[in-house]
C-alpha cells in the first residue's frame, strides 16, 4: 500500500540565486533520506515559487518491509581471541548488523566456522519515520546565505512562515524553527487567499492555481506565451537573455507581461547602457524593431549608436532599440496602468543618472584619464593599470608585426593599448561595469580616434566566452590577445596559476580566447608571444625562473588545445602524437591533428606505413640502448639513454640527430642515410610551408628504405664502432619524426 507525500516550505520571498542553489538539493536530500529509511517510492517532483519550495513524491510505501535474514561475518578465529573475547572484527560486524555481540551465533559453512547474526526487523510505519526524516532534511540544507529569525536556532534562506506536510490526506507532524506543519498553504499575496487548504498531494497544483499561484514550468510557459503575443502585436523583438529570464521566472508567482516606455531623449545615449539599466538593474526586457528597408527612422538613427557599437557587431545595424520595454508583473491586472507607471518612473530615474554620467564622461579625452590609472591596482604583485597599459603598448604592436601587419596598423595597436584601460576610471563604467571596453569605444569615437582604435577598444575583452565572436580586425585582435596574455603570463610569473577550484582572473577562458584568435592569425607564434610577455615582467624587475614559468605556460596552453581538439572529435592518440612534438601554435596544432586524424580514419595505408616505419626503428634502438647500457662503455656508445628507452610511448622519447661515420656504412646503410638526408630537406620546406599532409607522405615513404635496412643489416654488430654507428643512423631516422608527430603515441 502506498500514499503520495507532499512537503511545502513557505517563507518570505527567496531570491533566485538561493532557489537555484537549494531546490535541487532539497529534492535529492529528501529522496536519499527515503531510500536510506527503506521507504520505497515512485517519481519525485520539485516545485518552487519565490515564497515556497515543495516536493511531491508519488507512491511512498506506508511501511518499511520486514527483514528476516541471517548474515555471515568473519571466521570464528578472527572474531574471538584465544581467551574468547570479541575482537574488533566481531564488534564491528555486530554493530553493522544491529545486534549485540553476545547474540552472534557460530556455524560451519564452506569448510570453516563463521559467526552469524540473525537480523529480525519488523515493519515500521512510514508515519513514524517521516517527521524526523523531513526535519533532518530541512536542517541539513546548505544555503549560500541563510538567516535565523525570532528566537529560534533554525537556519533557512528567509524566515519560514508555514509548512505543509501531507502523507495522503494525513498531516505529518513536522516542526522547524517556530513553525509546525499543517495542511494549510497560502495563495498569492494579492490575487489569492491568505490560507489555502490542501486536501491531499494530488490536489496541490489545482489548489494553488485557484489562488493565483503558478508553479515554475507553468510560469515559464505563461511568460513566453505573453511575450510572444506582444512581439506579434507590436512587430518587435523582445530581448530576453536566458539568465535574466530565469531570474524573472523566480521573481513572480503569477506573471503578467506589461509594456512600458521611457522618454525618447534617452535614445541619444549608448543603447548598451540603456539595456544594462533595464536588464541587470530592473529585470525589464528591451524591445527592438527591424530597420526599415531603404533607411532608418529618426528613432532608429538615434539608437543605432556610434562606430563603437557597430564595430563590435551590434544588432543596431539590423534593428534598433525602441523606447518600449516589457515588465513581468506579479500583481493584479486591474492595476496594470499603475504598475506600468511606477516602473516607468524607476526607469526614468535610472536613465537620468546614466545620461548624466555618459554626457559628463564623453567630454573628457581618454588620454587625460591616464594619470588616474596609476591609482588603480591591477594585481598587488603585477602593479597598477598604468603598469599593465605600458606592457600592452609593447606587446600589441609586436603581435601586429608578427601577423604581417603594416607599420600603420602597429601604431594604431599601440594607440589602442595606450587608451585601453582609461574608461575603467570613468563614472559610466564604475556605474555600469559590464560596459568596460564598450564605453571606451564610444568615448574614442566621440574624440575622433581612428575607427580601428575605436573597434579595438570596443572589443578588447572579446571573446568573452567559448563561442563568442572574435574581434574583427588585426589591430583589435592584437589588443585582445595582448590583454589576455599579459594577465595569464603575469599570474604564472608570480606563482599564482589557476587551481582546480579557483581561477579568479579567468585564465582558462582567456587561454581559450587566445587560441581562437591565433587560429585566425596563424602567422603569429604563441611561444614568441609568451617570451615577449615574459620580457615585460623581467623589465619590471619581477623575479621568476624564466624557463620554468615558460614551460608551465606552454603546458597550460597544451592542455586547453587538447581539450578543444577532443571537443572537435580528434582521438586521444592523435592529440597525444601532436602534443608530444611540443607544438602549441593553435593553427598548426589543429591542422596537424585534423590531417593525422584523417589519415588514421580514411587512409589506413599511410597510417600503417608511418607506424611501421617508426616502430621498427624505435623498438630496435630501445632494445639496443638497454643492451648497451649493461656495460660502462656500452652506455657511452648507446644512441639514447636507457632511461629514454624505458619510457612508455606516451612519454615521447627524444631522438636527437647524431654524427654518422659514412666510411663505416654499407651500401644498404648508405641508401637509408641518403633517404634520411633527402627527407630532412623536404620536411624543412614542407613544415615551413605548413604543408603537414605532404610531410606525412614524406615520412611514410621512408618505410621502403627502413624495411630494406632491417632485411639486410644486423644492427647489434659485435664491433662496437659499427654498432654505435648503426644506432646513430637509426636515431637520425627517428629524429625526422620529432617535428611532425610522435608516431609512438599512435600505437
Amino acid at each position: 500500500m502506498t500514499k503520495d507525500l507532499l512537503i511545502e516550505i513557505g517563507s518570505e520571498e527567496l531570491p533566485s540565486k538561493l532557489l537555484k542553489a537549494v531546490v535541487p538539493q532539497f529534492e535529492s536530500s529528501l529522496v536519499e533520506a527515503l531510500d536510506a529509511a527503506h521507504l520505497s517510492h515512485g517519481e519525485a517532483e520539485v516545485f518552487s515559487t519565490p515564497r515556497r519550495i515543495a516536493l511531491y513524491v508519488h507512491d511512498v510505501a506506508q511501511k518499511t518491509p520486514a527483514v528476516h535474514s541471517k548474515r555471515r561475518g568473519p571466521k570464528v578465529e578472527a572474531a574471538f581471541d584465544p581467551e574468547g573475547n570479541p575482537t574488533q572484527a566481531a564488534l564491528g560486524f555486530a554493530r553493522g548488523a544491529g545486534v549485540e555481540v553476545d547474540a552472534l551465533e557460530r556455524a560451519e559453512e564452506d569448510g570453516a566456522t563463521y559467526v552469524f547474526a540473525t537480523i529480525d526487523k519488523p515493519e515500521v510505519e512510514a508515519m513514524s519515520l517521516l517527521p524526523e526524516l523531513i526535519e533532518n532534511t530541512l536542517a541539513g540544507l546548505k544555503w549560500p546565505k541563510s538567516q535565523r529569525w525570532g528566537d529560534t536556532s533554525a537556519f533557512y534562506g528567509r524566515p519560514v512562515r508555514w509548512i505543509v506536510a501531507l502523507f495522503g490526506s494525513d498531516v505529518v507532524p513536522v516542526h522547524f524553527g517556530d513553525v509546525s506543519s499543517s495542511n494549510v498553504s497560502r495563495g498569492h499575496r494579492v490575487l489569492g487567499n491568505a490560507d489555502v487548504i490542501i486536501e491531499s498531494p494530488a490536489a496541490y497544483k489545482q489548489a494553488l492555481q485557484e489562488q493565483g499561484v503558478l508553479l515554475r514550468d507553468e510560469r515559464i510557459a505563461s511568460i513566453k506565451e505573453q511575450v510572444g503575443a506582444i512581439e506579434k502585436d507590436l512587430g518587435v523583438r523582445v530581448d530576453m537573455p536566458q539568465q535574466t529570464f530565469e531570474e524573472v521566472v523566480d521573481l513572480c508567482e503569477y506573471p503578467q507581461a506589461l509594456v512600458g516606455h521611457f522618454d525618447e531623449e534617452f535614445l541619444q545615449i549608448p543603447h548598451e547602457i540603456i539595456c544594462e539599466s533595464m536588464l541587470s538593474h530592473q529585470r525589464y526586457f528591451p524591445l527592438y524593431k527591424p530597420v526599415a528597408e531603404g533607411g532608418k527612422s529618426d528613432e532608429a538613427a538615434a539608437s543605432s549608436g556610434t562606430a563603437a557599437s557597430q564595430a563590435s557587431g551590434s544588432a543596431a545595424e539590423k534593428e534598433h532599440l525602441t523606447t518600449g520595454f516589457v515588465i513581468i508583473g506579479n500583481g493584479d491586472e486591474a492595476y496594470a496602468d499603475d504598475i506600468i507607471a511606477g516602473n516607468e518612473r524607476v526607469v526614468r530615474a535610472r536613465l537620468d543618472d546614466a545620461q548624466f554620467f555618459y554626457n559628463t564622461d564623453v567630454k573628457i579625452p581618454l588620454e587625460e584619464r591616464l594619470p588616474k590609472l596609476e591609482e588603480v591596482v591591477f594585481q598587488s604583485k603585477l602593479g597598477t593599470l598604468k603598469d599593465k597599459t605600458k606592457r600592452l603598448e609593447a606587446l600589441a604592436p609586436l603581435i601586429v608585426k608578427e601577423n604581417n601587419g603594416t607599420a600603420e596598423e602597429a601604431a594604431l595597436a599601440k594607440r589602442a593599448a595606450q587608451l585601453s584601460k582609461c574608461d575603467l576610471v570613468s563614472q559610466t563604467v564604475i556605474e555600469f561595469t559590464s560596459q568596460q571596453g564598450v564605453m571606451g569605444g564610444y568615448f574614442a569615437a566621440a574624440q575622433g580616434e581612428d575607427d580601428q582604435v575605436v573597434t579595438a577598444l570596443s572589443t578588447q575583452y572579446y571573446p568573452r566566452f567559448a563561442t563568442d565572436v572574435l574581434p574583427p580586425t588585426k589591430v583589435a585582435r592584437a589588443l585582445a590577445v595582448a590583454d589576455k596574455l599579459d594577465t595569464l603570463v603575469g599570474m604564472f610569473a608570480i606563482g599564482e596559476p589557476p587551481t582546480g577550484s579557483s581561477d579568479p582572473f579567468a585564465l582558462r577562458r582567456g587561454a581559450i580566447g587566445i587560441i581562437r584568435m591565433l587560429q585566425e592569425d596563424d602567422a603569429v607564434s604563441l611561444p614568441n608571444l609568451i617570451e615577449a610577455a615574459l620580457d615585460q615582467f623581467n623589465n619590471e624587475g619581477i623575479a621568476f625562473d624564466r624557463s620554468d614559468v615558460a614551460a608551465h605556460i606552454a603546458d597550460f596552453f597544451a592542455t586547453r588545445l587538447a581539450t578543444m581538439a577532443k571537443e572537435q572529435g580528434i582521438s586521444a592518440q592523435v592529440i597525444k602524437a601532436i602534443q608530444n612534438t611540443g607544438v602549441i601554435d593553435p593553427a598548426t596544432f589543429f591542422e596537424r591533428a585534423r590531417i593525422l586524424e584523417h589519415a588514421k580514419e580514411k587512409d589506413p595505408q599511410l597510417y600503417e606505413d608511418l607506424a611501421t616505419a617508426f616502430s621498427r626503428a624505435h623498438n630496435l634502438i630501445a632494445k639496443g640502448a638497454k643492451d648497451a647500457a649493461t656495460s660502462e662503455k656500452g652506455a657511452k656508445d648507446a644512441a639514447i639513454s636507457s632511461k629514454d628507452a624505458d619510457k612508455s610511448p606516451k612519454d615521447a622519447p627524444v631522438f636527437n640527430k647524431e654524427p654518422v661515420a659514412e666510411e663505416l656504412l654499407s651500401e644498404t646503410e648508405k641508401g637509408l642515410y641518403q633517404a634520411c638526408n633527402d627527407a630532412e630537406a623536404a620536411l624543412a620546406q614542407q613544415l615551413a610551408a605548413h604543408d603537414f599532409e605532404q610531410a606525412l607522405n614524406t615520412l611514410a615513404a621512408l618505410r621502403g628504405p627502413i624495411d630494406l635496412f632491417f632485411e639486410n643489416i644486423m644492427v647489434m654488430d659485435e664491433d662496437p664502432n659499427i654498432r654505435a654507428n648503426r644506432l646513430a643512423l637509426l636515431n637520425n631516422f627517428l629524429a625526422l619524426f620529432a617535428d611532425v608527430a610522435d608516431i609512438s603515441a599512435l600505437a
